[in-house]
């Protein structure tokens, strides 16, 4: 029998940190096994957002491949591709468009949450509002049985449903409607305690050298109600606590007896954390150095992959021209 096959992806807009690990880089090492899994450099995606200032997306494509390939997924099991590479994203946006209706895109929530979080750049444009469209383009077009994704997640999945709904009404059945695979995503804060974003500079990157993750790791916001060392801590609103539940589980308990008790003070654990922390991540470091060291087999990587997804996205299209009388 052969393998269901699944599509994902990220926009290149920087190097990734430990959210993208546990939100989603995690989930997709496990499913690399069991799954014929295509993972997509949104460029284009990328581009929505970064159209006023463009300059870094080629650089930032090279480095989410490198964390890709740091964290242990490996190109022998999945394609990797870059998304404007495979012009036929572009044309199946064009015809899923013709029968998507404008209310769907206005509705979709998490075009309401952008809008009012991306406050330094303008993303009042067409291709903003439409792009849960070539979002769903991206991922029909390989067929895909399934999408791994976060519960926020959830509505732009299900907008591709319909969509797929709707093309099977006028034009009979040709896609899956693809499935959710929930990544299970622990809490993680920013640094600073805020949502933790590239805009905000408050995460750690997979790629940090030891001397930056110790640097981080000391900036980080503990409990507010603790002044001194022996003061009785309150782990549930310490945010160093909760990277300790993630990363250092093994150890928890006895940080938080030892906070509560006012045994331990927040400078200790801040080192604990970093020492932690830069053990967790050594692996991802070594293999990226690896990598980096291989810029040729990092390109041939590349166009083994757009080979493949242009031929799928291919046969693909060729069936919906039919369907939709282009051909």
């Amino acid at each position: 029998m052969s393998k269901k096959r699944i599509l994902s992806g990220m926009r290149p807009t920087g190097r990734l940190h430990l959210g993208h690990w546990l939100g989603a880089l995690k989930k997709w090492v496990e499913l690399q096994d069991n799954y014929q899994c295509f993972y997509m450099i949104a460029d284009w995606h990328a581009l929505m957002s970064e159209y006023a200032n463009p300059k870094d997306i080629k650089a930032n494509i090279r480095e989410c491949l490198l964390d890709w390939l740091s964290v242990g997924i490996e190109s022998e099991k999945a394609t990797f591709f870059i998304q404007s590479e495979v012009k036929e994203h572009a044309e199946l946006h064009l015809l899923l468009s013709m029968i998507s209706p404008l209310s769907w895109l206005e509705r979709c929530p998490t075009y309401k949450e952008q809008l009012r979080e991306l406050k330094t750049r303008d993303i009042s444009t067409y291709a903003y509002l439409g792009y849960p469209i070539l979002q769903a383009a991206d991922i029909i077009i390989y067929k895909a049985d399934a999408v791994p994704v976060g519960n926020d997640q959830l509505p732009h999945l299900e907008l591709t449903r319909e969509i797929v709904r709707r093309f099977h009404h006028f034009y009979g059945k040709s896609f899956p409607e693809p499935e959710p695979i929930l990544t299970e995503t622990p809490k993680l804060l920013g640094l600073d305690n805020r949502k933790m974003s590239k805009s905000y500079n408050n995460f750690i990157a997979l790629a940090d050298s030891p001397e930056t993750i110790s640097k981080k790791v000391t900036s980080m916001i503990t409990d507010p109600k603790r002044i001194r060392k022996t003061d009785k801590g309150h782990p549930g609103i310490c945010n160093v606590f909760s990277y300790q539940e993630i990363f250092n589980r093994a150890a928890s308990e006895e940080i938080e007896n030892a906070c509560k008790k006012g045994l331990r003070g927040c400078t200790e654990c801040k080192k604990m954390l970093a020492e932690t922390l830069i053990v967790f991540l050594a692996d991802f470091r070594a293999r990226r150095k690896t990598w980096e060291e291989r810029p040729e087999e990092l390109s041939q990587i590349l166009e083994k992959g757009k080979c493949l997804a242009r031929k799928v996205a291919g046969d693909t299209l060729q069936e919906v021209r039919k369907k939709m009388g282009l051909v």
